[in-house]
């Protein structure tokens, strides 16, 4: 049997702590991640007019997505605040749905893989609300990191 993987967010006791990053060089650091909103195609129609109750969902999930990105380390406890230099969100609407992708970049220790998944969340959990009224069916799905590059 393999020796158990010490994991480096656990303490000796197992207790959860922050993993130190001081010793890593900072350099820059890409991370994209991507997710999807599958919905009814009325509500597409109704997305493409302009015409639903709430007004312009893709700009408010837009923005949405990139206060998520800021507010990374202060939602997910173990994640390090980092210098964001550069948010892109992009929507791709597609007859049943709307595909969500946020590209994340920074100079600092560590990854940005944690805000960009939580940009395509948040925008993701904004387009839900937005367009409930309209379509009980809807569906977050599939989001994942799709890459990740340092340099």
């Amino acid at each position: 049997m393999a020796p158990a993987k010490k994991f480096s967010h656990l303490d000796a006791q197992g207790t959860a702590k922050m993993v130190g990053v001081g010793h890593k060089p900072v350099i820059f650091r890409r991370a994209t991640a991507i997710g999807k909103l599958l919905c009814q195609a009325v509500t597409i129609r109704l997305l493409k007019k302009k015409a639903l109750p709430k007004g312009d969902v893709l700009g408010v999930a837009r923005i949405a997505g990139i206060q998520a990105v800021k507010r990374a380390a202060d939602l997910i406890p173990l994640c390090h605040p980092l210098p964001i230099n550069k948010i892109e969100m992009d929507f791709r609407v597609m007859a049943r749905g709307i595909k969500i992708t946020c590209s994340v970049e920074t100079e600092a220790r560590t990854g940005v893989e944690m805000e960009a998944l939580t940009g395509v969340s948040v925008a993701a959990l904004t387009l839900y609300d937005m367009c409930k009224a309209v379509d009980k069916t809807m569906q977050i799905s599939d989001i994942h990191v799709v890459e990740k590059i340092k340099k």
